[in-house]
């Protein structure tokens, strides 16, 4: 195996740079999972991530992707041919999209309400689609689109699905604890989310939280999978504070302390930091010249997309900034392949990351042959401001 190099910076949108003190947690000794110490740790854990989430449901820690959790939300409350509307403006809408066709089948029965990628879902659409079809079960819409560096208005489609008997299910794996979401206020019945991206602890767990609504529903469904029907972590949870099959104990951990870590800077805190480094990173990426790809009402402020100049090759753009200038950005997936790069800015993302980023970015473009300048100075009057 060749030697790794493992100080690249990542401005990717996940996973992100994790703090030292999570990262060393983990080397505490491995504790037995089914002892009182651990019940402790993870009781904890769970509180902890109860005040994130802003919620009184039930909360569950999962060792697994974000992928796991809404794969869970999703086959704990939706048999075969039920009718599940999907929210779809980007890849990982249409993730949902996929695994509900898993479990409700693919037919009449599965409804996929597209937006144009780049821009959020309508809440009115969303209620003329629930007014049709009153049958509807589930719904399911992601927050924040990390494929093209777009937000949703949860509370307000919250708003409109709170007035029908579906449940509101809502993926927050880019945005939780980077974002503003209040589980309780916007309604949300089901919230699921991750580890690795704005919480800053390694990928690997994942969690959500599960409404009294949602509970009645999860009992009267079949549940397709064994390791995550929810219902069997609710009743160990409940007997004994523990996980119903092995956890990852370095991960509780790790989740521990990221978590200590947001709380102690403070949700209000840590939303207007991550809004201000969007803005600056948006302010360096248009003073460059460069176009987004995002709709301006519909930008994250976790993640920046931006369209490449023509005549600019991906793979040569990010090499350079990986090879020359150790630091990591993602590119487009699914059709924008080739078309966007993405930012990101969540997590323990500092204002030195921003504008070091930028500055290599200008310097890689400059030498692509691209005239990309201002970035940098842009970006610092923003920072400099008060927002």
């Amino acid at each position: 195996m060749r030697k790794m190099d493992y100080t690249k910076l990542l401005m990717i949108p996940g996973p992100t740079m994790v703090p030292n003190t999570v990262l060393t947690s983990m080397a505490n000794p491995i504790i037995g999972h089914r002892t009182a110490d651990y019940g402790e740790l993870l009781e904890d854990t769970t509180e902890k991530m109860k005040k994130v989430f802003m919620t009184k449901n039930d909360t569950y820690l999962i060792t697994g992707s974000g992928t796991s959790v809404m794969d869970m939300a999703i086959s704990n409350t939706v048999d075969k041919g039920d009718k599940v509307l999907t929210i779809v403006n980007g890849n990982f809408g249409d993730r949902f999209y996929k695994i509900a066709k898993v479990y409700a089948g693919d037919g009449d029965n599965l409804i996929k309400l597209e937006n144009e990628w780049g821009d959020s879902a309508d809440p009115e659409k969303v209620k003329e689609v629930l007014e049709a079809h009153p049958d509807i079960k589930v719904v399911t819409v992601v927050h924040n689109e990390t494929s093209t560096g777009v937000k949703n208005p949860i509370e307000e489609i919250g708003n409109v699905v709170k007035n029908y008997d579906a449940l509101y299910i809502v993926d927050t794996v880019s945005s939780l604890g980077g974002d503003y979401v209040d589980v309780d206020k916007f309604n949300i019945d089901i919230c699921v989310t991750g580890s690795q991206k704005c919480i800053a602890a390694p990928p690997g767990m994942a969690a959500l939280c599960v409404s009294e609504k949602a509970w009645k529903v999860i009992n009267e469904t079949e549940t397709k999978s064994f390791y995550l029907d929810v219902k069997t972590y609710k009743k160990k949870y409940d007997d004994k504070k523990e996980t119903p099959f092995t956890p990852s104990v370095t991960l509780t951990y790790a989740m521990n302390e990221a978590l200590d870590i947001v709380l102690n800077e403070g949700l209000e805190n840590r939303y207007k930091r991550h809004e201000k480094l969007a803005k600056a990173t948006i302010a360096g990426f248009e003073a460059m010249g460069l176009e987004l790809f995002a709709k301006e009402r519909a930008r994250s402020v976790t993640v920046t997309s931006v369209k490449y100049p023509e005549g600019i090759v991906d793979k040569e753009f990010r090499g350079i900034m990986t090879n020359k200038y150790g630091i990591s950005l993602a590119g487009g997936q699914a059709h924008l392949g080739g078309k966007i790069f993405r930012m990101g800015h969540m997590g323990e993302a500092k204002e030195y990351h921003i504008l070091g980023t930028l500055a290599a970015i200008e310097m890689a473009f400059n030498e692509l042959g691209i005239d990309a300048t201002g970035g940098v100075d842009a970006a610092k009057k923003v920072l400099n401001s008060e927002i």
